[in-house]
């Protein structure tokens, strides 16, 4: 039974879709059928694979509005064991046709019923704000993995997601779990670090990754090239972080 994990900020730039993509690679890697659902409108998951968004002729947005069936939107990539659910601009209007459906809070959840069966794993990228979209992945997910940056108004951010969060499993899905915090852009030279990663050791100690993301020149190089960073550059600190992130997220799994 495939667990569905929404990689989720409600601020952009925070590394949450370099997450998203790079972790879906290294447990692909490590031997696990992944498939990544690109629920972002900016379709930037999809790209990350080498998939053509304007190639796609299902999309996330078909699947959220009812009008596809999981298995004609699913495209194989060229990388170990991932798939994925492409996006595109249209998703952007799914946030005012879903208004239309009834249980449109469930759509995404009905949708990925099928993909429990064939996946070990299913991620989704969502979009940076906490609307319907955002909502239908909180709803069809076991857990949230939350990609944080080490700022201080990532803190501030932090506090209203978890809020959402709470929020969606008091409405719609009571089983909702954190999977974890990961620290992405991490730099331990700067004093800001630190005091940002004491914060959230006093408030999520024991949902915080051991493994941090470092800031690196090649985890922002390797998206133009549609490759994930283990296959763009798997010498790199950037490449393996992720990994590490990998090993760290399956042992949890292992445990739970």
């Amino acid at each position: 039974m495939g667990k569905i994990v929404s990689v989720v900020n409600q601020k952009g730039g925070v590394g949450k879709t370099t997450t998203a993509v790079n972790l879906a690679s290294g447990i692909g890697i490590a031997g696990k059928k992944v498939l990544l659902v690109d629920a972002d409108p900016q379709g930037n998951s999809t790209s990350g694979f080498g998939v053509n968004k304007k190639n796609a002729k299902i999309t996330s947005y078909e699947l959220l509005i009812g009008k596809a069936k999981l298995e004609s939107a699913v495209i194989k990539t060229e990388f170990k064991n991932v798939d994925i659910v492409p996006s595109s601009m249209d998703l952007a209007a799914a946030e005012v046709d879903l208004i239309e459906i009834e249980h449109r809070e469930a759509q995404l959840k009905m949708s990925l019923a099928a993909a429990r069966e064939k996946y070990d794993y299913i991620f989704i990228d969502c979009p940076p704000s906490l609307g319907l979209i955002t909502i239908n992945a909180l709803n069809a997910s076991d857990t949230v993995l939350v990609p944080i940056q080490c700022e201080y108004f990532a803190l501030e951010g932090l506090s209203q997601l978890m809020a959402s969060v709470r929020q969606v499993k008091r409405l719609y899905n009571p089983t909702l779990e954190i999977e974890g915090i990961v620290l992405t852009m991490y730099d331990a030279r700067l004093n800001l670090t630190g005091q940002v990663v004491s914060e959230i050791k006093k408030y999520f100690s024991n949902q915080l990754y051991k493994t941090a993301i470092p800031r690196a020149v090649r985890l922002s190089e390797a998206p133009s090239y549609g490759m994930p960073i283990q296959y763009y550059d798997k010498r790199s600190k950037g490449a393996a972080a992720y990994d590490d992130l990998a090993k760290e997220f399956l042992k949890r799994n292992r445990r739970n």
